[in-house]
């Protein structure tokens, strides 16, 4: 065996880059946050997909139902409490999206009347 030879580690570079909790090197951060890690908690939004949001409450459904049938009646509701936050969250952002889908609707209907209108008024002027 080799366990006298010695291993050599890349060293790594010093980076000022990282995150530091509670402390703001740079003078950017004016807008009167504080650099806490709940304010930037889902930096990707994958909350904001209303299929993971979905995927989600369905796995708290799933994992209340498995800790009440085990006989643990706290943590089958903790798990639906768990569930009831990310059916809210659905709710919102399936509203969301029917407001999104609906002022588009509007919208096209608003231009193609503005379009027919504009095709009167030529024809009327010709």
């Amino acid at each position: 065996m080799n366990n006298n030879r010695r291993r050599n580690f890349r060293t790594r570079t010093q980076k000022n880059n990282f995150r530091r909790r509670g402390v703001s090197t740079n003078s950017s951060n004016t807008n009167g946050f504080n650099n806490n890690g709940n304010l930037n908690f889902n930096r990707n939004g994958s909350m904001n997909n209303i299929h993971n949001v979905e995927k989600t409450m369905q796995k708290y459904q799933q994992l209340a139902k498995d800790a009440q049938s085990n006989g643990d009646p706290v943590l089958a509701q903790n798990y639906l409490q768990h569930a009831d936050h990310f059916l809210r969250r659905y709710n919102e952002l399936n509203e969301k999206r029917e407001n999104f889908v609906e002022k588009i609707v509007t919208e096209e209907k608003s231009l193609t009347k503005g379009d027919s209108l504009d095709e009167e008024n030529k024809t009327a002027t010709n």
